[in-house]
């Protein structure tokens, strides 16, 4: 029988009085990461039971607008590519990329 191993990502928050966060950090030590600062995370979940997304989306208030928005483009970006991956459905895929290009576009955020 194989040995089964577990392991575990760690995101600890760090709240004002207002309940907002102000500090955020992740610990994957498998993956050798140990308290990694972070300003912002978006994390889907799928509850199978439901049939739906659960999701956990946290942003520092010291996070910049102008970062947020080359996060969420990175973000769209890695999820056209998984989605390609675990689909394999290419014409979507290529309709989501248009969209990636388009919102890179009208952000400005394509480095000439």
């Amino acid at each position: 029988m194989a040995i089964k191993h577990k392991t575990a990502i760690k995101i600890a928050i760090e709240l004002d009085e207002n309940r907002v966060p102000e500090k955020m950090a992740w610990t994957a030590r498998d993956g050798g990461v140990a308290d990694e600062p972070a300003k912002s995370m978006l994390l889907s979940l799928w509850d199978h039971e439901n049939q739906e997304a659960v999701s956990i989306d946290l942003w520092t208030k010291d996070m910049p607008v102008d970062e947020m928005q080359v996060f969420f483009h990175q973000t769209l970006v890695g999820m056209t590519n998984t989605f390609r991956r675990a689909t394999g459905n290419d014409k979507m895929s290529d309709t989501m990329k248009d969209f990636c290009d388009y919102f890179a576009e009208h952000l400005n955020l394509k480095k000439e």
